[in-house]
């Protein structure tokens, strides 16, 4: 299983899931004191001979000006309406919001409909694959039709720590699976995130976490021990991620974490191996 929204995108979401930033493997080794130490990055996941290729890549602008970003990740496919780089990058080499450098602003801006397909599958080995292995599978469309290029650097960036409050979390691990679907609609692995919503079901929290990076503009570090899969839903009314809109009832995304989950965030710092940008197109045509 897996669909995107992969953020963000591990074998949850469906084994894969569903994620709009950023699905899923996602950059965990970040650390944090008074004095910050040097994070030793994750290996950089690269392709090999070994491991599967989709043979079917087809990649289209997406002009509709929709704020909807819709993944299916599973294990023989990947298709993902409305997406931008930006997010594909998030997933392909699991990073959060705040590590890529150098990125043009029309990755963040411009959006893609790209679909993919193993034509001959061997359905064992492809859900055998581990979550980099499945994210991989991401990077050659990066590096082919876009031409990516890029090196990681170490830097000491602010950081925010998802922390559960006094009390405990307040959502339980997801009792669907299978075929069936939670009140919000939505079946196992899978999620909707709009402007100031989401809704997940049955993901592990590094999907939750790669929204927080992405809404709050940093690196969100998870600091909570929940190592389940759950169904997560947040609503909040501010455009930043931090200040109510006028006349809402509904709050911000900070206070809205709190009521509704059960988690907060809390500022501190770390050093980051960030992936800078070298080189990097639109992508070639089909």
């Amino acid at each position: 299983m897996k669909m995107l929204l992969r953020t963000l995108l591990h074998k949850h979401i469906f084994r894969r899931h569903s994620l709009i930033v950023v699905a899923l493997l996602f950059f965990s080794g970040l650390t944090s004191s008074e004095s910050p130490a040097q994070v030793v990055p994750p290996p950089l996941v690269t392709t090999d001979a070994k491991l599967p290729a989709y043979d079917v890549i087809s990649i289209k602008p997406n002009n509709t000006g929709s704020a909807h970003i819709a993944i299916d990740w599973g294990y023989d496919h990947f298709n993902a309406s409305n997406i931008s780089l930006k997010t594909l990058l998030n997933n392909a080499y699991s990073l959060k919001e705040g590590q890529l450098i150098g990125l043009p602003k029309w990755a963040d801006t411009s959006r893609f409909d790209i679909a993919t397909k193993i034509l001959d599958p061997d359905k064992r080995v492809l859900e055998a694959l581990t979550d980099k292995q499945s994210n991989a599978m991401l990077q050659p469309i990066l590096t082919d039709r876009f031409q990516l290029r890029f090196h990681y650097e170490p830097r000491i960036l602010p950081v925010y720590e998802l922390i559960v409050i006094k009390g405990g979390p307040k959502f339980q691990d997801s009792t669907i699976t299978g075929d069936q679907k939670a009140t919000n609609g939505l079946g196992p692995g899978n999620m909707h995130v709009t402007k100031n919503t989401f809704a997940s079901t049955a993901v592990p929290i590094a999907v939750l976490v790669n929204l927080l990076s992405s809404q709050m503009h940093r690196i969100v570090v998870d600091k909570t021990l929940l190592n389940g899969k759950y169904d997560l839903d947040l609503a909040w009314s501010s455009d930043d991620g931090q200040t109510p809109a006028p006349d809402s009832n509904v709050p911000s995304i900070l206070t809205a974490l709190q009521e509704q989950l059960g988690l907060r965030l809390q500022p501190a710092k770390a050093s980051v191996d960030t992936f800078v940008i070298d080189h990097v197109e639109l992508p070639s045509k089909n």
